[in-house]
């Protein structure tokens, strides 16, 4: 059983910053990749960026040149920082987790957190 424990969600002005983090606990794998999805209201859910054990980052397009994942491995904790903040920007953000050597192979979602940005 993995759990994902998000905060750091909640109301900024456009053009503000936010930082998102989740910690994941229970049977962590050595080799595994975290990240961020985004659900909007009427789309779909969408992925924001990730990141594996090596940190190498993958973002979304929209994202690029605003939002910084980042990792603790030792925590087993990802970040993301996001700036410059959109009002395209509000959704529910999604903490994951993917163990990509070893575990069950599945992908685990936390419960969520809101961003909203007015504009």
């Amino acid at each position: 059983q993995v759990q994902l424990v998000e905060s750091g969600g909640g109301l900024v002005q456009a053009g503000g910053s936010l930082r998102l983090s989740c910690t994941a606990s229970g049977n962590i794998v050595r080799v595994y990749s975290m990240g961020w999805y985004r659900q909007a209201p009427g789309k779909q859910r969408e992925l924001v960026a990730n990141i594996n054990t090596g940190n190498w980052p993958k973002y979304a397009d929209s994202v690029k040149g605003r939002f910084t994942i980042s990792r603790d491995n030792a925590e087993n904790t990802v970040y993301l920082q996001m700036n410059s903040l959109k009002f395209e920007d509000t959704a529910v953000y999604y903490c994951t987790y993917l163990p990509v050597i070893g575990g069950d192979g599945t992908f685990h979602w936390g419960q969520g957190t809101q961003v909203t940005v007015s504009s």
